[in-house]
């Protein structure tokens, strides 16, 4: 329904209320307002908007813009006061609030044990705190990695509870360059410390605390996994996409074959989001369409809708993402239902702004972000790209509208991709053509195994359906993959760069539309800055001279960087281990534009352990040295001691005068506390790179 003429903040009101709650869920975050701060700020603008009500209705109608300003400020602390409330940190009863050192803690496991290359890793509640003779209920999440044997010997099931006194650790980061921020990550979800527990580091308890609802979705998560796995018999790539592509289960999946669907631009098929609800709310339509009861009553149609696909969104792990497009298609259903035709950014705004009141850390989730970009990319762009082309042919128009559904999705979101993700897949037009509509057939296919499982002749029928239907699917991946240049990686973007690409596409967008000529200039005007900046980051980046020492446990892992080339000193299995170094290594050097590695730098000299980087002298002892005391000291700027040797601080110091002692990854944490105990007794600078993160030294 077209309303010409209306601005889109008129026809969809809820962007009105969206955008101050955003301002202040980011002003709190950023700021951390304390509650005395925000109920002073509400108080006041309450006062001040109540006193304009008061006024004569001609100085009311005069200055009818202070109403719309006082009202977006309420707005404003609404933001702060749902993010100040949501950090667990706030409440009294915390856990953190309340644990010393040699406390018990008696936990709830939260969600089945997910099993990890050496140990089980689980999330649970910490339900009770025993100091001396004392309890105290408390309340806050705590991330457990079980030792394998421990957890083998003893398994654990979700509302089994244990006892424990081991002290959970804050949860860091490694600190490298450009690594994922991990901290940042957990805090959202509200969870700040971890733990790992060993064999006697813990107790089962009698007593359970099991939620039903919980207990049923997760029964009938994993009975869906069993009927998938039975019928599709055999444990491979096919089983694992299929499992992911359906309930979002990724556990099984092999990571080089989720980096060829990430490369390919077709990974938003098996992590689970908005299409594939889309998909089940057009075949619940259709089922209830064909049921004359259902079909007649307009509230038992949108409460069953509704229910089913609520209960599909619980089952898959309730993302952001999916739960946007639970909220968004819930107001879509009812107000079709109920003949409320509204223009499709009212719903999409509902559902963003009701999600964030829930919880307004979802903001920073990157699926709620792609999701409500993609959406708003095809709601924008989608149609004026497909009327860019008229086509007779039935069966080729339908290509091209899913070409132009395709290419109005990505206009939004490659700026994010390409922040995130550093790369931007060249042929993902291609491939989104061929696999959409084949992931479609997977789904349907998938849903019905389910339905019929009952039925063994017809489920193992589907079952091997969907094994040849999922191996056609991964082989095109992986052609595609293949191919040269099929992703542009390497790709290095700030957010400064990414709101400026932004700024040109909005404006380039509006120019286009509406043939507007400031919003031309404006497009230009941003690209112009874009360039620009990027111009300089090239620059200064071709200048830079640094020595990064990584923090990957139990590795040695250097860098010396000199403009875009730099020299690795390491274990070889960081050459070798792709996992390892695209997690460790490869975003710090995307993130300074490093491209090629040399086996040597003209600036940098070595003589057997000694390093000098330009003026800066290194010593890297990674294996036991015996030095004699010498007349006079030798000066170097640090000395990084890596592998374990057994060597005294002392030792050193009377040999060395060392601005900084660097204790790398490889070491263990017992040698490395007594190596900062002796640099403490001396007053020697030391930087322990496993507790401190990545040590990064511009030269």
């Amino acid at each position: 329904m077209r309303y010409p003429g209306i601005p889109v903040w008129k026809k969809a009101p809820f962007l009105r209320l969206l955008i101050p709650v955003i301002t202040g869920i980011l002003l709190q975050w950023y700021m951390q307002f304390s509650w005395q701060q925000i109920l002073f700020t509400a108080v006041c603008f309450a006062i001040a908007f109540a006193s304009f009500q008061l006024l004569p209705l001609v100085l009311r109608f005069k200055f009818q813009i202070l109403q719309g300003v006082f009202i977006n400020l309420l707005l404003i602390v609404l933001g702060l006061f749902i993010t100040y409330q949501k950090d667990i940190r706030h409440k009294q009863n915390w856990f953190g609030n309340v644990y010393r050192d040699s406390d018990y803690i008696v936990a709830t496991v939260n969600e089945p044990l997910l099993e990890k290359n050496k140990s089980y890793k689980a999330e649970v509640i910490a339900d009770i705190i025993l100091h001396n003779d004392s309890t105290t209920n408390t309340a806050g999440k705590i991330i457990i990695y079980f030792e394998r044997d421990s957890a083998d010997a003893m398994p654990l099931k979700y509302g089994d509870k244990i006892l424990f006194k081991k002290k959970p650790q804050q949860i860091k980061n490694s600190g490298n360059p450009g690594a994922f921020n991990y901290q940042r990550y957990s805090a959202f979800h509200q969870i700040f410390h971890n733990v790992f527990l060993k064999k006697n580091d813990w107790v089962l308890l009698d007593e359970k605390n099991i939620n039903s609802f919980w207990q049923f979705l997760f029964t009938a998560r994993q009975n869906v996994l069993n009927i998938i796995q039975k019928n599709m018999q055999r444990h491979d790539d096919q089983l694992a996409i299929a499992e992911a592509l359906l309930i979002g289960y990724t556990q099984d999946l092999d990571k080089d074959l989720v980096q060829a669907y990430s490369n390919t631009g077709v990974v938003h098929i098996i992590a689970i989001s908005g299409m594939h609800l889309g998909l089940i709310y057009l075949l619940l339509i259709w089922i209830f369409n064909k049921i004359p009861v259902v079909k007649k009553s307009k509230i038992i149609k949108v409460v069953l809708i509704l229910s089913c696909l609520w209960l599909f969104a619980l089952l898959t792990g309730g993302s952001a993402s999916i739960l946007r497009a639970a909220v968004m298609f819930s107001c879509i259903a009812i107000g079709k239902n109920f003949n409320r035709r509204t223009s499709i950014f009212n719903p999409l705004a509902a559902s963003a702004f009701l999600l964030l009141c829930w919880n307004p850390y979802y903001l920073w989730d990157v699926g709620f972000q792609l999701s409500y970009l993609a959406v708003s990319g095809i709601v924008i762009f989608q149609k004026p790209i497909y009327n860019l082309v008229y086509i007779k042919s039935r069966g080729v128009n339908k290509v091209w509208q899913l070409t132009s559904v395709t290419l109005a999705a990505q206009i939004l979101t490659f700026p994010v991709c390409l922040y995130y993700f550093h790369q931007f897949p060249t042929i993902f037009l291609f491939t989104n053509i061929l696999l959409v509509p084949l992931s479609t057939i997977i789904l349907y296919v998938e849903i019905f195994l389910i339905a019929f499982s009952w039925v063994p002749l017809v489920s193992a029928l589907f079952g091997k359906l969907t094994w040849w239907l999922v191996w056609v699917m991964n082989k095109i991946i992986l052609w595609f993959n293949s191919l040269p240049f099929s992703v542009w990686d390497g790709i290095s973007v700030s957010v400064i760069s990414t709101f400026l690409l932004y700024g040109f596409i909005i404006c380039a967008g509006y120019w286009l539309l509406n043939k507007n000529k400031l919003a031309f200039k404006f497009s230009f005007f941003a690209m112009l800055c874009f360039t620009a900046l990027t111009g300089y980051t090239k620059w200064r980046l071709s200048t830079q001279r640094k020595l990064i020492v990584y923090n990957v446990p139990q590795h040695q892992s250097i860098d010396f960087i000199n403009g875009n080339t730099y020299k690795f000193i390491g274990d070889s299995i960081l050459l070798a281990d792709g996992m390892l170094q695209n997690f460790h290594l490869k975003p710090g050097r995307i993130a300074l534009q490093l491209n090629k590695k040399i086996d040597s730098i003209p600036a940098l000299h070595r003589n057997n352990n000694f390093y000098q980087f330009y003026n800066t002298k290194i010593l890297l002892i990674e294996q036991p040295l015996v030095f004699q005391p010498a007349a006079q000291k030798i000066n170097v700027d640090y000395i990084i001691i890596s592998k374990n040797p057994r060597l005294y601080i002392p030792q050193l110091a009377q040999v060395f005068n060392c601005n900084r002692f660097i204790f790398d990854g490889s070491n263990s944490l017992w040698k490395i506390a007594k190596w900062k105990k002796d640099c403490e007794q001396l007053h020697l600078r030391c930087y322990s790179v496993p507790e401190q993160g990545a040590f990064v030294m511009d030269l």
